[in-house]
């Protein structure tokens, strides 16, 4: 199929400000770019859109910060979806800093553009990213033969293939990437190591290897290899939520808890606006008894979205698992009186008032259990046992 005109393009500008969109929207059309033009304000809507069957998109012009899910993080998704992968993507920032550069070359973004930019400058960044579309360069031809071997099966052909793309561009750090991605899939690590290195070597800010080297050291069971690296690709980039997080689990495993702890405060300090991560970052605080900076987290979540009143369970149950049972049982007998059949609350409660030697509340709330449940062996237990 021959590539589309510009001017006859779906194009879809995501944009968390209005204007913003809008003013993409007018320079587009002064340009004669796009038929037709979709909006979104956020990455989560963006993709979205991007599933639905009946729409197909031509162009992506995005945002790099964005609530609910940025511009790298929306990239990211097309990139690994087979129906939008090959979508032209134009990350627009407000300034081009270490750890952009490299979100934006490890997701292979097209392009990037800062603002503020002129009708000029978007047309440029337009026709050279359709240009390379559809005039791919020799190595990028190796490499888009060596993922669809790869995805067919051939392991030994797309490796033969990167292999290709590696003499093509002594400058580029993907082809080495993408060829240690390859051999380490075979199971050969120390050649995917190799490559991973040259990655680095030609590209200081080449966070994938760098967390792809951590992971082979890991594998070696060399741990204090893998967290040099593991470390040194959060410095280039702490944005990576779901890399820090499994970081910070692997040092969780290793009783690191400090710094274990300043990898989580650096994950929360960056997704600020991402309250389902802050909340799932308090959640591993609580599993692992970091449970002050779990109390924290829980509160600030519930602080700005007060629908989340469950969230009080998780803190008194959290400030109990601290031993701090006066505060706990206090949210708790909250918690028990918004959500009248939560047995785990009440035997929560039945039991602490019970270890406190404060028989009659404990007995007040196994009753009440039992009142729901009159089967509960435990709060049955907890009766008898205050008589």
């Amino acid at each position: 199929m021959p590539p589309k005109p510009p001017k006859d393009m779906v194009f879809l500008i995501v944009d968390d400000v209005d204007n913003m969109r809008r003013s993409i929207k007018a320079m587009l059309k002064l340009l004669n770019y796009g038929h037709e033009y979709h909006e979104a304000s956020n990455g989560r809507d963006a993709w979205k859109l991007l599933q639905e069957k009946e729409l197909t998109f031509d162009f992506i012009i995005s945002d790099y910060y964005m609530p609910h899910l940025s511009g790298t993080g929306l990239l990211n998704l097309v990139r690994a979806n087979r129906k939008t992968r090959d979508i032209p993507f134009l990350m627009i920032t407000a300034e081009a800093n270490m750890d952009i550069v490299a979100e934006a070359a490890e997701h292979d973004v097209d392009a990037y553009m800062t603002k503020p930019f002129v009708t000029a400058t978007l047309e440029q960044k337009v026709n050279e990213l359709l240009d390379h579309q559809n005039n791919p360069d020799q190595m990028t031809r190796h490499l888009l033969n060596a993922r669809e071997l790869d995805e067919q099966g051939n392991l030994d052909g797309a490796i033969q293939e990167a292999t290709r793309a590696t003499a093509l561009n002594a400058r580029s750090s993907r082809p080495y990437r993408e060829l240690g991605r390859l051999l380490v899939k075979k199971g050969d690590l120390k050649k995917g190591q190799l490559c991973f290195e040259k990655a680095i070597e030609l590209n200081r800010l080449d966070v994938s290897s760098y967390h792809a080297l951590g992971q082979i050291y890991f594998r070696l069971n060399q741990v204090e290899k893998a967290m040099q690296f593991f470390s040194r690709a959060m410095e280039i980039s702490p944005r990576h939520s779901d890399r820090a997080l499994n970081f910070a689990k692997l040092l969780l495993k290793k009783n690191r808890n400090a710094e274990a702890e300043k990898i989580l405060k650096m994950v929360i300090k960056s997704k600020a606006h991402d309250i389902d991560l802050r909340e799932e970052v308090g959640d591993t605080c609580a599993q692992h008894n970091l449970c002050e900076l779990a109390v924290k987290i829980y509160q600030d979540v519930l602080k700005d979205d007060p629908e989340r009143f469950y969230l009080s369970k998780k803190i008194g149950m959290t400030l109990l698992k601290a031993g701090e049972k006066n505060e706990a049982l206090k949210i708790l007998e909250k918690v028990a009186e918004k959500f009248s059949e939560d047995l785990d609350v009440m035997l929560t409660l039945a039991k602490t008032y019970f270890e406190m030697r404060m028989l009659a509340r404990a007995d007040w709330w196994a009753g009440k259990l039992l009142r729901i449940d009159p089967k509960h062996e435990e709060a049955r237990e907890i009766t008898r046992n205050c008589i």
